[in-house]
């Protein structure tokens, strides 16, 4: 049974905005040029607020939610109703596009193909740029005349035409759009936009970039919006509509057993399947030894989880390829920056040092690539995780993690 859906927006009877709500609705009530937009929906309380938020500053909104698998799954057809009933809610259209076969080809696929070859992918990064943002502000302008999007993410962009002056970077930032991280640094998602190219960020918003969490929850609240306690997810969306990521990759890769090996090729345990492995990892192994072990490395030609202890495990540089510069120009030259190689993981101070592309770099249009040297040993450096550099709360850029070197090396 669905939850009753509350009243117009333009009925409720609400208590004042919190300071940064307000400060929010009076950014968007300035916001230069045509206010018109639409609302990427997922049906969660993040995105509803925003389209709230947006129509109480006088826009003219509309609701837009893309189709993306079918069944359970909190951006499926649990998402799809919801995301319906905050538009009847605010009284603004409400439209789906049937994406399904594009998040199948450029996320379900590639995130597959990405575990057989040993790697742990990040398809969240891959899904706004290749399935999201685009897609969005493409059918929007096509179908709707509708020239900007907004999303519920907890980021911030500090747009070239804005008043406010930008930070200033290491490198060349003169005429770009900069990312910024979300002020909730539990909730900051910058790190998986660092891929949106330059003409996508120019026609983006993000609302709730100077919000917290728990403020997005009390303004739901304010304004009665059904989603206003609705959980949130903790997984991946694929996690969620297959009941786990072992269940989703058991249902693409048969399992293939192998072996579990220390460095030295003395083996220690077995696997049924490389991919139910990250590196770093210490729970689940399997495996009995006189000290806890890591898993420092997938080898998947030879079908091996290659493990070691803790000290052994730490990792001084790596080669980052598929380089997006976004809040700057690509450097010339080595500069200092601030990493962070997982969402979850603090940053760490790093020299980055651009390298020569490869062939297959530069067919892919991604030309960019560098080296990272860490100022101190990391731990749990994984191939196919992004390496997203920043200069205080601004996003310089990122790309993917592709070869990872030991301190001895």
């Amino acid at each position: 049974m669905q939850p009753p859906i509350p009243a117009p927006l333009k009925d409720l009877s609400r208590t004042p905005a919190t300071p940064a709500v307000a400060k929010a609705l009076t950014r968007l009530q300035c916001w230069p040029g045509e206010q018109r937009v639409a609302v990427g929906l997922s049906g969660g309380v993040d995105s509803s607020l925003s389209a709230a938020l947006l129509v109480e500053a006088g826009w003219q909104v509309e609701g837009l939610t893309l189709w993306l698998m079918s069944g359970k799954g909190a951006c499926c057809s649990d998402g799809l109703i919801d995301a319906a009933g905050i538009c009847e809610q605010l009284k603004i259209p409400h439209h789906v596009v049937d994406s399904r076969a594009t998040f199948q080809a450029e996320i379900v696929d590639q995130l597959v193909q990405g575990y057989q070859q040993g790697v742990t992918p990040l398809p969240c990064s891959r899904c706004n740029r290749s399935v999201k943002f685009a897609a969005m502000l493409s059918w929007a302008e096509k179908e709707r005349q509708l020239h900007r999007v907004a999303t519920g993410h907890y980021a911030r962009i500090r747009h070239r035409e804005d008043p406010e002056p930008q930070q200033a970077l290491p490198g060349d930032s003169s005429g770009r759009h900069q990312l910024l991280r979300g002020l909730d640094q539990n909730k900051d998602q910058s790190y998986f936009l660092y891929d949106l190219p330059q003409d996508v960020l120019a026609k983006v918003i993000f609302p709730l970039g100077e919000l917290t969490k728990a403020e997005t929850r009390q303004e739901a609240e304010r304004y009665g919006l059904r989603t206003a306690k609705k959980a949130e997810s903790q997984d991946l969306c694929l996690a969620d509509h297959y009941g786990s990521m072992k269940a989703f990759l058991d249902n693409y890769l048969p399992a293939r057993q192998g072996e579990i090996v220390l460095q030295d090729g003395k083996v220690v345990g077995e696997h049924d399947g490389i991919e139910h492995f990250t590196i770093g990892q210490r729970k689940g192994l399997g495996v009995a030894w006189r000290e806890p072990l890591h898993v420092v490395q997938l080898d998947a030609a030879a079908n091996r989880v290659i493990v070691a202890p803790r000290a052994e495990a730490g990792r001084d540089s790596c080669v980052v390829g598929a380089v997006n510069w976004i809040s700057m120009a690509p450097p010339s030259s080595a500069i200092d920056v601030e990493v962070q190689v997982r969402y979850r993981s603090g940053p760490v101070a790093a020299q980055l040092t651009p390298i020569e592309a490869t062939a297959e770099d530069i067919a892919a249009d991604r030309p960019h690539r560098c080296r990272l040297t860490f100022n101190e040993e990391q731990f749990s450096i994984t191939p196919g995780q992004a390496a997203v550099f920043y200069a205080t709360d601004a996003v310089l850029g990122g790309g993917l993690i592709q070869q990872i070197n030991t301190a001895s090396s």
